[in-house]
């Protein structure tokens, strides 16, 4: 099967995508990618109306729409945000699990416990409330792909970040769980884990913390949002069919160290 600009214009066209997340950084590159392939966009995100503007700007040209106001700390949120999607493009087929926050840098032994409690319930709980409410529209239609952003941080320790490393090694275990689960409804269920990306999250470190991270990657530089955002449209697309319950990393050789 060749892929040519057609093939990229066209290859999600008739699905319906939820992007959590989806107004800044890693989440508006996958719905832009998302959006490019033709696919219907549901933007959620906490910053209802940096969504809303993200919705405007690209419904000249595709099927992009934003949730009201959404917390995926809160299981309600991620409910409605799912219900959004179903009614207003009538079926939910691929979804991104990618909203998340970073917490404070303290070691474990002096961590906050208010922060950890807020890291977690975002991080890791917010991943299994979203996949609560896709699983089981997507295995009422007999297909759909999900996508769950962890983290470089989801195979490696980082000192300062426990409650962050921890939620992030859980939504790989909770990618693995769900896809041998759901692979015999023809689900598929995988991870990405990015390294240290060029967004609003890092827009405010320290140059010399920022060139510490750089050097942390044997490419030399961090990543892009759209790097991460074009593996991610891999697995959810179906060039990725036999791909099924893994973690994929794309952290410029970070891991390999």
């Amino acid at each position: 099967m060749s892929h040519n600009a057609l093939d990229y214009a066209t290859e999600f066209s008739g699905k319906t995508a939820l992007v959590t997340g989806g107004a800044s950084g890693i989440g508006l590159a996958v719905v832009e990618r998302l959006a490019a392939g033709g696919a219907a966009v549901v933007i959620a995100d906490y910053n209802a109306d940096q969504a809303r503007t993200v919705a405007e700007r690209l419904a000249a040209t595709a099927k992009v729409v934003a949730t009201p106001r959404i917390d995926v700390s809160d299981p309600a949120g991620s409910e409605s945000a799912v219900t959004f999607a179903v009614e207003t493009f009538g079926r939910l087929d691929l979804a991104v699990n990618n909203a998340g926050i970073g917490g404070p840098a303290l070691p474990t032994g002096e961590y906050e416990i208010e922060a950890w409690d807020k890291v977690i319930a975002t991080n890791l709980s917010g991943v299994f409330y979203g996949m609560r409410y896709e699983l089981p529209v997507m295995a009422a239609q007999g297909s759909g792909a999900i996508v769950n952003v962890s983290s470089i941080l989801g195979t490696n320790g980082f000192a300062g970040s426990p409650a962050y490393v921890a939620a992030k090694h859980g939504v790989v275990g909770l990618t693995k769980t769900a896809a041998l689960e759901y692979a015999p409804q023809g689900l598929r269920v995988n991870a990405v884990g990015p390294g240290f990306i060029e967004t609003p999250l890092l827009a405010e470190t320290p140059a010399p913390e920022h060139e510490q991270l750089v050097a942390l990657h044997p490419q030399g530089r961090l990543g892009q949002s759209e790097e991460v955002a074009e593996l991610i449209a891999f697995l959810l697309s179906d060039r990725a069919s036999f791909v099924n319950g893994s973690y994929h990393l794309v952290d410029g050789g970070y891991s390999a160290r």
